[in-house]
């Protein structure tokens, strides 16, 4: 019996590898496993109708739920994660010096208002420092060169939020320097920050510490990206949500089980130095499983970034684990 096709989508991560190599299958299905250059084409083709499942920022697949309806469902699939305090960027001479004296400011975004970075810090700035988005002025564009605005998603904004889009030409990282914005939040580091310009700095200059602490004190690992499939493909094939569950979970797993293996040898195929400390300290912190998949481990985290969603006006209404997922892995 032929098996189905399935085009599938994601981001050549070291956790996909054994799909990318063929060591891990989509059970059932005849998978074509692809990526793109950059993960926003990844996106882009998908909202497009160019993958049966792909990859897809959170902020990308929420927005849709404001048509008539999304097109995707998600599977508990979590690609990419990280902490994000880290992306917060202000010029040295701002006068910024904690996360309250944002308020009043104007402030850079990378891409989109609510990128997947923008939403989690939005949403920490207001519950945790009482900043919320209304209290500054927000300039959209690319940090290290100049991008249009992305017209193939939708963009909705708070009436009472106040957004422009960068100038022709105009780079976020540039205008931080020069004082045309006071701070940015950014998936991409500005090239001053890689350069060791000391005119820009991050606003948490010992993020890694803040970030710890806001797992130990949360429980959540941010995530920024979701596995989403089309309702239509979910229709003709049912079976097709566990199938793809299984086979990111086999290569994720089988990456981290590559990790623990080589611990004992102190990790001595890697460049980095110190590695092994690092993978020690993160699993003091995080636990054996510092990337989980799954409903039920994820909820917490999935739920808080709904809710930034909702009350940053990216999608009408408050949604929840079990409004987006499929049915058939509510229960993961």
């Amino acid at each position: 019996m032929t098996e189905p096709k399935l085009t599938l989508g994601t981001y050549h991560y070291e956790h996909t590898d054994a799909l990318f190599d063929g060591s891990v299958g989509v059970e059932g299905f005849d998978a074509d496993v692809r990526t793109e250059g950059l993960v926003s084409d990844l996106f882009h083709h998908m909202v497009q109708g160019g993958y049966h499942a792909a990859e897809l920022g959170l902020t990308y697949f929420v927005r849709l739920w404001n048509t008539a309806e999304s097109p995707f469902l998600a599977l508990p699939i979590f690609p990419n994660r990280n902490f994000r305090h880290a992306s917060v960027f202000v010029r040295a001479d701002s006068g910024i010096e904690k996360p309250q004296d944002l308020a009043g400011r104007t402030v850079g975004e990378f891409a989109l208002w609510g990128h997947d970075p923008g939403v989690w810090m939005k949403g920490v700035l207001a519950d945790e420092y009482g900043v919320t988005a209304d209290q500054c002025s927000w300039v959209i564009g690319g940090t290290n060169f100049p991008i249009p605005p992305f017209a193939w998603i939708p963009q909705p904004v708070p009436d009472n939020v106040t957004v422009r889009h960068a100038g022709d030409g105009q780079t976020l990282g540039a205008m931080l320097l020069s004082g045309e914005i006071d701070a940015l939040i950014s998936v991409d580091v500005p090239q001053q920050i890689l350069a060791g310009d000391p005119r820009v700095r991050r606003l948490w200059v010992d993020y890694e510490a803040v970030e710890r602490d806001y797992y130990r004190r949360t429980g959540i690992f941010p995530m920024m990206h979701v596995v989403a499939i089309r309702k239509d493909y979910l229709a003709d094939h049912p079976q097709a949500p566990k199938a793809i569950y299984d086979a990111f979970l086999q290569a994720k797993d089988a990456k981290a089980a590559h990790y623990r293996a080589q611990a004992s040898k102190q990790h001595m195929a890697l460049m980095t130095p110190w590695f092994s400390e690092l993978f020690a300290e993160n699993l003091r912190t995080l636990g054996e499983d510092w990337w989980p998949y799954g409903v039920e481990k994820n909820r917490t985290a999935v739920d808080t970034f709904l809710r930034y969603a909702h009350e940053q006006g990216l999608v009408q209404e408050l949604l929840t684990c079990e409004d987006i997922f499929v049915p058939s892995l509510l229960e993961s």
